[in-house]
């Protein structure tokens, strides 16, 4: 369907810059998701862009609402304020199966293969891509392309990935117990592509999936995003990336103190200028102002 793409993917026109912040409430927010939710809002903001902010609630059964509300209280508190309504993910169901029946549809099969079928292969060898299983009665795969997709990103330099040979045919949409649980890859492809999100700044552990993402938003005719930033991973004691399944500590904003202290920690792990200890709102206006992506570039190397 696609040729091999001779030239990185660069933006098609001006537009309002929109950003956005993604967390997935299976837990409260830790300091990695915070560092994230920091940088993009000051990246975002100080291009005078709209930050929106999107729960990824796709997962029935580890995401919950006492969490979700949770996140809301915390992004307040810090004074972290989104632009918008927010939208959760486990209410579109709908419109990603309608993806999946319209415009991905040619692309999309059934799959009937357990993991215990697979015997641990990362790549899926397309046992069922010739079966023409129903779709509604077990997971979808989508075929990705089997060529290279070149994209900037704007921390961690030019990359090329071949989304096929990266990834496989990936899982967008689980059968589990009849609930179809939409899985990450097909859901932000087509939120950030609805939301008009012109600038993704997530963390490294999502970049090798970056390729599929804009495979997808291709032949789903979407927008792409037009700039790519990958953020350097909180790692803890151990070298892990810091996160829920890691056992992170969750953040804690119940007073100002603590909100201005989490701000200066996470702007200083961003390697930003020093911000005067303050409220929260004047320190995110003054790290807004003073907001410089090569120093993440610098954090890299």
């Amino acid at each position: 369907m696609y040729g091999l793409t001779q030239q990185p993917l660069k933006p098609s026109s001006i537009k309002k810059p929109v950003g956005r912040f993604a967390p997935s409430p299976t837990g409260e927010l830790h300091f990695g998701s915070l560092t994230t939710a920091v940088a993009s809002y000051c990246h975002i903001k100080s291009m005078a862009g709209n930050w929106l902010l999107r729960i990824e609630d796709t997962d029935t059964q580890r995401c919950k609402p006492e969490f979700s509300k949770q996140i809301l209280i915390d992004l307040e508190n810090l004074g972290l304020h989104w632009d918008d309504e927010v939208i959760y993910q486990s209410q579109r169901t709908k419109l990603y199966n309608q993806y999946i029946h319209d415009e991905l549809h040619g692309l999309c099969y059934a799959c009937e293969c357990s993991r215990k079928d697979l015997k641990g292969q990362f790549i899926y060898p397309r046992n069922c891509l010739h079966k023409s299983l129903e779709l509604n009665k077990h997971k979808v795969r989508i075929e990705l392309p089997n060529h290279s997709i070149g994209f900037f990103d704007g921390i961690q330099g030019m990359q090329w990935q071949n989304p096929q040979k990266m990834l496989g045919d990936m899982v967008i949409r689980r059968d589990s117990n009849s609930n179809h649980m939409i899985n990450y890859i097909l859901a932000v492809s087509i939120d950030d592509g609805l939301q008009g999100i012109t600038h993704a700044m997530r963390g490294l552990d999502i970049m090798p999936m970056t390729s599929a993402q804009i495979a997808i938003m291709q032949i789903a005719k979407l927008p792409l995003i037009d700039y790519w930033y990958h953020l350097p991973l909180v790692l803890n004691d151990d070298g892990q990336k810091l996160s829920k399944q890691n056992l992170a500590t969750p953040i804690d904003t119940s007073n100002e103190r603590k909100c201005s202290e989490l701000l200066a920690t996470a702007l200083k792990f961003l390697q930003q200028p020093f911000v005067e200890m303050d409220k929260p709102q004047r320190m995110l206006d003054q790290a807004i102002h003073q907001w410089d992506t090569q120093l993440l570039r610098n954090k890299n190397q």
